[in-house]
Protein backbone atom coordinates (compact mmCIF):
# COMPACT_ATOMS: atom_id res chain seq x y z
CA UNK A 1 0.00 0.00 0.00
CA UNK A 2 2.79 2.14 0.62
CA UNK A 3 4.53 1.72 -2.23
CA UNK A 4 1.89 1.96 -4.30
CA UNK A 5 1.13 5.68 -2.29
CA UNK A 6 4.68 7.13 -3.38
CA UNK A 7 4.26 5.58 -7.08
CA UNK A 8 0.72 7.47 -6.98
CA UNK A 9 2.42 10.79 -5.80
CA UNK A 10 5.60 10.21 -7.49
CA UNK A 11 3.03 10.41 -10.96
CA UNK A 12 1.37 13.40 -10.21
CA UNK A 13 4.38 14.88 -9.49
CA UNK A 14 5.98 14.59 -12.42
CA UNK A 15 2.37 14.91 -14.26
CA UNK A 16 2.38 18.49 -12.31
CA UNK A 17 5.98 19.11 -13.78
CA UNK A 18 4.81 18.36 -16.78
CA UNK A 19 1.70 20.87 -16.96
CA UNK A 20 3.82 23.32 -15.43
CA UNK A 21 6.30 22.91 -18.00
CA UNK A 22 3.92 23.00 -20.80
CA UNK A 23 2.31 26.02 -19.74
CA UNK A 24 5.67 27.66 -18.91
CA UNK A 25 7.25 26.86 -22.29
CA UNK A 26 3.86 28.54 -24.03
CA UNK A 27 3.74 31.69 -22.45
CA UNK A 28 7.78 31.75 -23.45
CA UNK A 29 6.50 31.21 -26.76
CA UNK A 30 3.52 33.95 -26.53
CA UNK A 31 5.97 36.45 -25.20
CA UNK A 32 8.68 35.97 -27.99
CA UNK A 33 6.12 35.56 -31.25
CA UNK A 34 4.71 39.06 -29.61
CA UNK A 35 7.56 40.61 -28.79
CA UNK A 36 8.13 40.72 -32.48
CA UNK A 37 5.56 43.14 -33.51
CA UNK A 38 7.07 45.98 -30.90
CA UNK A 39 9.85 48.19 -31.52
CA UNK A 40 12.71 46.69 -30.35
CA UNK A 41 14.27 49.67 -28.71
CA UNK A 42 11.38 50.64 -26.60
CA UNK A 43 10.45 46.73 -25.70
CA UNK A 44 14.56 46.44 -24.51
CA UNK A 45 14.23 49.58 -22.07
CA UNK A 46 10.73 48.23 -21.05
CA UNK A 47 11.97 44.58 -20.31
CA UNK A 48 15.01 45.69 -18.56
CA UNK A 49 12.87 48.39 -16.39
CA UNK A 50 10.78 45.33 -15.38
CA UNK A 51 13.54 42.95 -14.39
CA UNK A 52 15.25 45.35 -12.48
CA UNK A 53 11.97 45.72 -10.57
CA UNK A 54 11.88 41.48 -10.01
CA UNK A 55 15.45 40.81 -9.99
CA UNK A 56 16.27 41.90 -6.52
CA UNK A 57 13.59 40.27 -4.88
CA UNK A 58 14.74 36.46 -6.29
CA UNK A 59 17.36 34.11 -4.85
CA UNK A 60 19.71 34.44 -7.68
CA UNK A 61 20.18 38.23 -6.59
CA UNK A 62 21.51 36.66 -3.11
CA UNK A 63 24.32 34.71 -5.37
CA UNK A 64 25.18 37.40 -7.37
CA UNK A 65 25.47 39.74 -4.25
CA UNK A 66 27.74 36.34 -2.97
CA UNK A 67 29.74 36.10 -5.64
CA UNK A 68 30.79 40.04 -6.58
CA UNK A 69 31.67 40.35 -3.02
CA UNK A 70 34.45 37.36 -3.33
CA UNK A 71 35.36 38.27 -6.86
CA UNK A 72 35.71 42.37 -5.56
CA UNK A 73 36.30 42.43 -1.55
CA UNK A 74 37.70 46.18 -2.09
CA UNK A 75 34.51 47.28 -3.51
CA UNK A 76 31.60 48.66 -1.26
CA UNK A 77 28.18 46.65 -0.82
CA UNK A 78 26.47 50.39 -2.91
CA UNK A 79 29.31 49.63 -5.60
CA UNK A 80 27.94 45.93 -5.32
CA UNK A 81 24.27 46.78 -5.57
CA UNK A 82 25.13 49.59 -8.59
CA UNK A 83 26.59 45.99 -10.14
CA UNK A 84 23.94 44.07 -9.81
CA UNK A 85 21.07 46.37 -10.79
CA UNK A 86 23.50 46.54 -14.09
CA UNK A 87 23.28 42.58 -14.51
CA UNK A 88 19.63 42.73 -14.26
CA UNK A 89 18.99 45.54 -16.73
CA UNK A 90 21.21 43.90 -19.14
CA UNK A 91 19.23 40.50 -18.64
CA UNK A 92 16.27 42.11 -19.44
CA UNK A 93 17.66 43.57 -22.80
CA UNK A 94 18.99 40.34 -23.78
CA UNK A 95 15.41 39.17 -23.36
CA UNK A 96 14.06 41.49 -25.15
CA UNK A 97 16.40 41.45 -28.27
CA UNK A 98 16.04 37.42 -28.63
CA UNK A 99 12.83 38.27 -29.92
CA UNK A 100 14.65 40.51 -32.33
CA UNK A 101 17.50 37.97 -33.26
CA UNK A 102 17.32 37.91 -36.72
CA UNK A 103 18.31 41.48 -37.24
CA UNK A 104 19.76 42.33 -33.76
CA UNK A 105 23.27 41.98 -35.65
CA UNK A 106 23.82 45.38 -38.05
CA UNK A 107 26.75 46.30 -38.84
CA UNK A 108 27.61 47.88 -42.49
CA UNK A 109 31.26 48.03 -43.65
CA UNK A 110 30.53 50.36 -46.34
CA UNK A 111 28.88 52.50 -43.75
CA UNK A 112 30.06 51.68 -40.37
CA UNK A 113 29.10 55.02 -38.82
CA UNK A 114 25.54 54.19 -39.50
CA UNK A 115 25.86 50.85 -38.03
CA UNK A 116 24.90 49.60 -34.23
CA UNK A 117 27.79 47.95 -34.34
CA UNK A 118 31.23 49.22 -33.50
CA UNK A 119 34.09 46.67 -34.95
CA UNK A 120 37.73 47.68 -34.55
CA UNK A 121 39.41 47.41 -37.74
CA UNK A 122 41.36 45.02 -36.34
CA UNK A 123 38.65 42.89 -36.07
CA UNK A 124 37.36 42.81 -39.32
CA UNK A 125 40.74 42.18 -40.24
CA UNK A 126 41.04 39.03 -38.26
CA UNK A 127 37.56 38.41 -38.98
CA UNK A 128 38.23 37.95 -42.63
CA UNK A 129 42.15 35.94 -42.32
CA UNK A 130 40.12 33.02 -40.56
CA UNK A 131 37.66 32.98 -43.09
CA UNK A 132 39.81 33.13 -45.50
CA UNK A 133 42.93 31.28 -44.69
CA UNK A 134 41.23 27.16 -44.94
CA UNK A 135 41.38 26.48 -42.05
CA UNK A 136 39.29 25.28 -38.78
CA UNK A 137 39.64 27.45 -36.09
CA UNK A 138 38.05 27.02 -32.23
CA UNK A 139 36.44 30.57 -30.70
CA UNK A 140 35.41 30.96 -27.22
CA UNK A 141 32.90 33.95 -25.98
CA UNK A 142 30.89 33.86 -22.54
CA UNK A 143 28.20 35.44 -20.72
CA UNK A 144 28.31 38.91 -21.41
CA UNK A 145 26.70 41.86 -22.97
CA UNK A 146 23.97 39.80 -25.51
CA UNK A 147 26.34 36.31 -25.48
CA UNK A 148 23.98 35.27 -28.82
CA UNK A 149 25.77 38.44 -30.58
CA UNK A 150 29.24 36.51 -30.99
CA UNK A 151 27.22 33.90 -33.38
CA UNK A 152 25.45 36.18 -35.55
CA UNK A 153 28.24 37.79 -35.93
CA UNK A 154 30.72 35.20 -37.14
CA UNK A 155 27.37 34.06 -39.85
CA UNK A 156 27.42 38.20 -40.52
CA UNK A 157 31.16 37.85 -41.61
CA UNK A 158 31.18 34.64 -43.78
CA UNK A 159 32.11 32.09 -41.61
CA UNK A 160 31.42 28.77 -41.96
CA UNK A 161 30.28 27.95 -37.87
CA UNK A 162 29.10 25.44 -35.90
CA UNK A 163 28.09 26.51 -32.26
CA UNK A 164 27.60 24.49 -29.18
CA UNK A 165 24.60 25.21 -27.30
CA UNK A 166 22.37 24.64 -24.16
CA UNK A 167 19.29 23.47 -24.99
CA UNK A 168 16.44 25.03 -22.31
CA UNK A 169 14.26 22.31 -20.23
CA UNK A 170 11.25 23.02 -22.13
CA UNK A 171 10.13 21.60 -25.26
CA UNK A 172 8.26 24.12 -26.85
CA UNK A 173 10.44 26.84 -25.65
CA UNK A 174 13.53 25.04 -27.39
CA UNK A 175 11.59 24.77 -30.38
CA UNK A 176 10.91 28.33 -30.82
CA UNK A 177 14.27 29.40 -29.93
CA UNK A 178 16.15 26.92 -32.50
CA UNK A 179 13.44 28.61 -35.05
CA UNK A 180 15.15 32.16 -33.96
CA UNK A 181 18.68 31.42 -33.90
CA UNK A 182 18.56 29.53 -37.20
CA UNK A 183 18.05 32.72 -38.71
CA UNK A 184 21.38 33.78 -38.51
CA UNK A 185 23.86 31.33 -36.39
CA UNK A 186 25.25 28.34 -38.35
CA UNK A 187 24.52 25.12 -37.46
CA UNK A 188 23.25 24.56 -34.13
CA UNK A 189 25.01 21.46 -32.25
CA UNK A 190 23.17 20.77 -28.73
CA UNK A 191 25.02 19.98 -25.64
CA UNK A 192 24.92 16.32 -25.07
CA UNK A 193 27.28 12.83 -25.15
CA UNK A 194 27.79 13.36 -29.04
CA UNK A 195 28.89 17.11 -28.99
CA UNK A 196 32.69 15.92 -28.50
CA UNK A 197 32.02 14.09 -31.51
CA UNK A 198 30.17 16.08 -33.62
CA UNK A 199 32.53 19.22 -32.77
CA UNK A 200 35.23 17.37 -33.98
CA UNK A 201 34.27 16.34 -37.05
CA UNK A 202 32.68 20.01 -37.98
CA UNK A 203 36.24 20.93 -37.03
CA UNK A 204 37.75 18.34 -39.51
CA UNK A 205 35.57 19.61 -42.10
CA UNK A 206 37.13 23.04 -41.79
CA UNK A 207 34.26 24.73 -39.62
CA UNK A 208 34.59 27.24 -37.06
CA UNK A 209 33.70 26.14 -34.58
CA UNK A 210 32.18 28.42 -31.08
CA UNK A 211 30.93 27.72 -27.68
CA UNK A 212 30.45 29.97 -24.70
CA UNK A 213 33.00 28.60 -21.80
CA UNK A 214 32.41 30.61 -18.53
CA UNK A 215 30.28 28.88 -16.61
CA UNK A 216 30.79 25.82 -13.76
CA UNK A 217 31.08 22.51 -14.91
CA UNK A 218 30.92 19.67 -12.66
CA UNK A 219 34.15 17.22 -13.09
CA UNK A 220 35.45 19.94 -15.07
CA UNK A 221 39.01 20.86 -14.85
CA UNK A 222 40.26 23.01 -11.84
CA UNK A 223 41.08 26.38 -12.69
CA UNK A 224 41.45 29.98 -10.79
CA UNK A 225 39.17 32.24 -11.88
CA UNK A 226 38.87 36.10 -9.83
CA UNK A 227 41.60 34.44 -7.65
CA UNK A 228 39.41 31.16 -6.53
CA UNK A 229 39.45 27.84 -7.41
CA UNK A 230 36.26 26.28 -9.99
CA UNK A 231 35.43 24.09 -12.38
CA UNK A 232 35.72 24.78 -16.11
CA UNK A 233 34.75 23.05 -19.22
CA UNK A 234 37.62 21.34 -20.84
CA UNK A 235 35.91 20.74 -23.86
CA UNK A 236 37.95 23.64 -26.11
CA UNK A 237 41.42 22.30 -24.71
CA UNK A 238 40.24 18.74 -25.86
CA UNK A 239 39.62 19.23 -29.12
CA UNK A 240 42.52 21.15 -29.63
CA UNK A 241 44.28 17.74 -29.12
CA UNK A 242 42.25 16.00 -32.05
CA UNK A 243 42.47 18.91 -33.97
CA UNK A 244 45.07 21.35 -34.59
CA UNK A 245 44.03 24.94 -35.34
CA UNK A 246 43.83 28.77 -33.97
CA UNK A 247 41.93 29.90 -31.10
CA UNK A 248 40.52 32.93 -30.50
CA UNK A 249 38.09 34.79 -27.86
CA UNK A 250 34.87 37.02 -29.37
CA UNK A 251 32.99 39.63 -27.00
CA UNK A 252 30.72 42.23 -27.27
CA UNK A 253 30.22 45.10 -25.14
CA UNK A 254 27.01 46.78 -24.51
CA UNK A 255 26.78 50.64 -24.92
CA UNK A 256 24.62 53.43 -24.10
CA UNK A 257 21.64 54.14 -27.29
CA UNK A 258 21.15 50.62 -27.26
CA UNK A 259 24.48 49.78 -29.08
CA UNK A 260 27.19 47.44 -29.17
CA UNK A 261 30.77 47.43 -29.52
CA UNK A 262 32.67 43.89 -30.67
CA UNK A 263 35.91 42.38 -30.29
CA UNK A 264 37.89 39.54 -31.97
CA UNK A 265 41.24 38.55 -29.77
CA UNK A 266 44.16 37.69 -31.68
CA UNK A 267 44.80 34.13 -31.84
CA UNK A 268 45.40 32.90 -28.53
CA UNK A 269 48.06 30.40 -27.93
CA UNK A 270 47.86 27.02 -26.04
CA UNK A 271 49.52 25.67 -23.27
CA UNK A 272 51.51 22.89 -23.84
CA UNK A 273 53.65 19.90 -22.11
CA UNK A 274 56.77 18.56 -21.83
CA UNK A 275 56.43 16.66 -24.74
CA UNK A 276 54.41 19.36 -27.07
CA UNK A 277 51.25 18.27 -26.26
CA UNK A 278 48.01 20.57 -25.64
CA UNK A 279 48.14 20.88 -21.42
CA UNK A 280 44.43 20.50 -21.16
CA UNK A 281 44.00 22.46 -17.76
CA UNK A 282 46.91 24.91 -18.67
CA UNK A 283 44.90 25.89 -21.86
CA UNK A 284 41.76 25.89 -20.12
CA UNK A 285 43.10 28.28 -17.33
CA UNK A 286 44.59 30.48 -20.42
CA UNK A 287 41.09 30.95 -21.84
CA UNK A 288 39.50 31.35 -18.48
CA UNK A 289 41.95 34.35 -17.65
CA UNK A 290 41.01 35.90 -21.09
CA UNK A 291 36.99 35.68 -19.51
CA UNK A 292 38.27 37.38 -16.05
CA UNK A 293 40.13 39.85 -17.79
CA UNK A 294 36.62 41.02 -19.87
CA UNK A 295 34.59 40.24 -16.76
CA UNK A 296 36.86 43.26 -14.82
CA UNK A 297 36.34 45.25 -17.36
CA UNK A 298 32.69 45.34 -17.80
CA UNK A 299 31.02 43.30 -14.19
CA UNK A 300 27.87 44.75 -14.93
CA UNK A 301 27.20 42.38 -18.29
CA UNK A 302 28.61 39.50 -16.91
CA UNK A 303 25.51 37.05 -15.67
CA UNK A 304 26.88 36.62 -11.90
CA UNK A 305 23.53 35.32 -11.38
CA UNK A 306 24.83 31.41 -11.47
CA UNK A 307 27.14 29.44 -8.93
CA UNK A 308 30.03 29.81 -10.41
CA UNK A 309 32.19 28.62 -7.42
CA UNK A 310 31.14 25.73 -5.52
Amino acid sequence: MALISIGTKIRARNAAKSIGGGLIGAATVGMLRTTRYFDPTKTSDFFARVVKRIGPRLREHRIGRANLAAAFPEKSPDEIESILMGVWDNLGRVGAEFAHMDHVWDYNRDNPEKSRIELPQRSIELFDRIRDDGKPALIFAAHLSNWELPALAAVAHGLDTAILYRRPNIASADRIIQEMRQVNMGTLIPAGRDAPLRLAQALKNGKHVAMLIDQYLTGGVEVTFFGRKTRANPMLARLLRQVDCPIHGVRVIRLPGNRFAAELTEEIPPVRDAEGKIDIQGTTQAITSVVEGWVREHPEQWLWLHRRWR
